[in-house]
């Protein structure tokens, strides 16, 4: 293997430390849900056409810049809203230029972190906190380390540590029985 070859595999595995899964899968998911080129998802996100097809490719690690990342999140949420195939084409145009206007305050710290959760989430806010302390492999480490003595709340790191807004709030629903 090259040395250009290497770095794709290392950025990769880091991305899917640190994102769940490779940049790239995710960025196709949502150029295929969203029917976006990849200029217009850039355009979304914030990123240039260029850095964006960097991460996907692998030739780059990671999103640095907090409101993409953010903005990204928002996107993956609305594309698998349940009651997105219903919506007519203007509707989506009109979500995602309101994506692109999101901005995330920072990501420093926990206090950070809340500070750009509405109040009325608490997934969000439990999401943010558990994504600020923790990636994704490292929530995963910690949900099979107790999954055998503590299901529920390995459960629950999963849910609200690696998984989709949805679902968490899906789960607290049924949980709390909302």
């Amino acid at each position: 293997m090259g040395v250009a070859e290497d770095t794709v595999a290392r950025n990769r595995a880091l991305q899917t430390e640190w994102y769940g899964e490779p940049l790239g899968d995710r960025f196709r998911r949502l150029l295929d849900r969203l029917e976006l080129s990849q200029s217009g998802l850039a355009g979304v996100l914030g990123l240039s056409p260029p850095m964006l097809s960097q991460l996907m490719s692998g030739q780059r690690a990671k999103i640095s810049n907090p409101v993409v990342l953010h903005r990204l999140g928002l996107a993956e949420e609305f594309a698998a809203d349940p009651g997105f195939d219903a919506l007519p084409a203007a509707e989506v145009k009109e979500r995602l230029r309101r994506i692109r206007g999101e901005s995330a305050s920072t990501t420093s710290g926990v206090r950070a972190a809340t500070e750009r959760v509405p109040a009325e989430s608490p997934v969000r806010a439990l999401q943010s906190l558990l994504r600020t302390v923790a990636s994704a492999n490292e929530i995963e480490h910690a949900a099979s380390m107790i999954d055998v003595s503590y299901p529920e709340l390995a459960e629950v790191l999963r849910i609200y540590g690696n998984g989709r807004t949805s679902e968490a709030e899906a789960h607290l629903a049924r949980t709390l029985g909302r």
